[in-house]
């Protein structure tokens, strides 16, 4: 994913990021974590006890196989004990190794009955979580290699088995507009739902879970070691989160309940339904446009753009703050005309003040060639954005002065100023600059230290609105 790459398992407290011990680093972190602690952060005490589980409490058994729960059962995503006798079409016959049930068990792989999902005839399952829409018979698992048929029901293998944590930076998911020079604690599961032949990750997403290597962490868990580490939020990342959506959604519930945000790094390849209710509990999100043509998405990724897309939307539409990233792959997305179609689309269906990352690609996976993007590409594409109108655009993965830091879109002054993942200063007051009173998107501490200033990525240029 997009926040970079990441070893089979990383533990927290272990090789933790030197930044952890700058002064304005930790001061910053303490001061946001007692500010979410306080409830100010949208719908902390409402969200915590709204909407449908996913079947028993945070950190506690699995639900019965009988009745399906879960916010698909809440919002008619899943249905269990329902046959439906007519297969939505087009499915996907996933080319997937089985692993029997047996084996599942003895390997300690969760069976947690997982959400939206419904019986077809003939013992079969078909998931609706994602775009791919496995069809599958017993015993057989879905193109995420996480969710298994067994008679009759769908389950999640890696619920509560984390492959990899860490303490990053926010910076590095990456967030440049929400909670700066703060840490965030970031975990993942095994698996994911896309093919991308280029992934920094693969060793955990593109593998089986009975392959890797992973710690129980159930979701109580998860929170006790963010407010261990003063971290004010917890980010889904690494793999694909939403082939973890289960556990991520618990671990989301539980967090926003004990004040603490939800971060979603992810590719964004989605069902509406899943997407809907799972964003109820998201703070915000880091979305990684691929390419902006489906020949790419289909060459590079083995997936769809559209869903990708209309997934940035509801995002919006949901009050959820959207940064945006592109990893600028050479020959494959890097066409001018291709990058100025993006930038379009971000301006007319977002905002032209939705941050906009542009990161470096490198070999990786099944891609040994081409070489690493030249800076000059990343800065060309950047160009490309400013000149279409998008006021926030980012290079990543690679340092460059202008590309890294924060300018105000009001007056142009520079307001954050960073090198790589590190805050060397920051100007920004009560979310506005300080010089022209320009609001800046995204998620701030107030002036005051006593509350966070949220403001969206589609609000119009300008002073506050009176």
């Amino acid at each position: 994913m997009s926040d970079g790459r990441t070893d089979d398992l990383k533990r927290v407290g272990a090789n933790r990021n030197s930044r952890a011990s700058d002064a304005f680093f930790a001061a910053a972190t303490v001061a946001c974590l007692a500010i979410i602690a306080a409830g100010v952060l949208r719908g902390a005490a409402a969200g915590a006890g709204a909407g449908a589980g996913t079947g028993s409490a945070a950190g506690g058994g699995g639900p019965s196989a009988e009745t399906p729960t879960g916010p698909g059962a809440a919002a008619g995503g899943a249905s269990g004990g329902t046959l439906s006798r007519k297969p939505r079409e087009p499915f996907t016959r996933p080319n997937v190794r089985a692993i029997a049930r047996d084996r599942a068990l003895a390997l300690n792989l969760s069976l947690r009955e997982a959400s939206f999902w419904r019986r077809v005839e003939g013992g079969e399952v078909q998931c609706e979580l994602c775009p791919t829409l496995c069809r599958l018979r017993d015993g057989e698992r879905g193109k995420c290699r996480v969710r298994v048929n067994y008679s009759g029901t769908l389950y999640a293998l890696t619920y509560a088995r984390v492959v990899a944590e860490h303490v990053d930076p926010v910076e590095k998911k990456p967030l440049n507009h929400f909670l700066p020079a703060t840490g965030i604690y970031s975990i993942a599961t095994a698996g994911c739902n896309m093919g991308c032949i280029f992934c920094q990750n693969y060793e955990i997403s593109q593998s089986f879970p009975e392959d890797v290597r992973f710690e129980m962490r159930e979701p109580a868990g998860v929170v006790a070691i963010a407010k261990r580490y003063k971290c004010p939020s917890i980010a889904y990342t690494y793999s694909e989160p939403s082939v973890f959506y289960e556990y991520m959604y618990d671990c989301a519930k539980l967090a926003r309940g004990n004040g603490i945000a939800n971060v979603w790094v992810t590719a964004g390849y989605i069902n509406e339904k899943p997407l809907r209710e799972l964003a109820r509990y998201l703070d915000a999100a880091n979305v990684d446009i691929k390419g902006f043509s489906e020949e790419f998405y289909r060459k590079y990724c083995d997936g769809h753009l559209a869903p990708v897309l209309r997934t940035v939307e509801i995002l919006k539409e949901m009050k959820v703050h959207v940064e945006i990233t592109n990893l600028i792959v050479p020959g494959g997305n890097d066409d001018p005309g291709m990058i100025r179609k993006l930038c379009r689309w971000v301006i007319e269906k977002i905002g032209p003040k939705t941050p906009v990352h542009f990161s470096r690609y490198h070999p990786d996976y099944k891609m040994e060639r081409p070489g690493p993007t030249p800076l000059s590409t990343l800065r060309m594409a950047r160009e490309i954005a400013l000149r279409e109108g998008l006021k926030y655009v980012y290079i990543g993965n690679i340092a460059d002065p202008e590309g890294m830091n924060t300018y105000c879109a009001g007056c142009g002054r520079k307001l954050i100023e960073r090198f790589h993942y590190y805050v060397k200063s920051n100007e920004v007051a009560d979310g506005k600059c300080p010089h022209c009173g320009e609001r800046i998107p995204g998620l701030w501490p107030s002036a005051d230290g006593k509350s966070l200033v949220r403001i969206p990525v589609d609000e119009p240029m300008g002073k506050e609105p009176k």
